[in-house]
C-alpha cells in the first residue's frame, strides 16, 4: 500500500465513485500511475470496478480507511 492507495480510497469514500482521470486531478498525481494503483487495489479487494475505468470503494476499503482492516494481510491477484 501506497500514499497514493490512501488517498485514492479517501477520494472514492468522500465522492462514491469516480475514474482514474478524475481521482488522478483531484489528488495531484499521474492519471496512468491511478489506473495502476485503482486497479492494484481492486486485486486487493479494497475498491469494485463495476464498468471499465469506473470505480467505487467496497466495504473492505472502507474497513482499511478506518483502520479496522490490517493492510499486510491483503493479497492481491499477480
Amino acid at each position: 500500500m501506497t500514499r497514493a492507495d490512501d488517498e485514492i480510497l479517501e477520494y472514492l469514500e468522500s465522492r462514491g465513485a469516480g475514474t482514474p482521470k478524475a481521482i488522478a486531478g483531484e489528488i495531484d498525481r499521474n492519471n496512468d500511475y491511478v489506473g495502476v494503483r485503482c486497479r492494484q487495489l481492486a486485486s486487493y479487494g479494497l475498491v469494485d470496478r463495476p464498468s471499465r475505468g469506473f470505480y467505487v470503494i467496497t466495504d473492505q476499503g472502507t474497513a482499511y480507511l478506518e483502520g479496522e482492516l490490517d493492510a499486510s494481510r491483503l493479497e492481491g491477484e499477480g
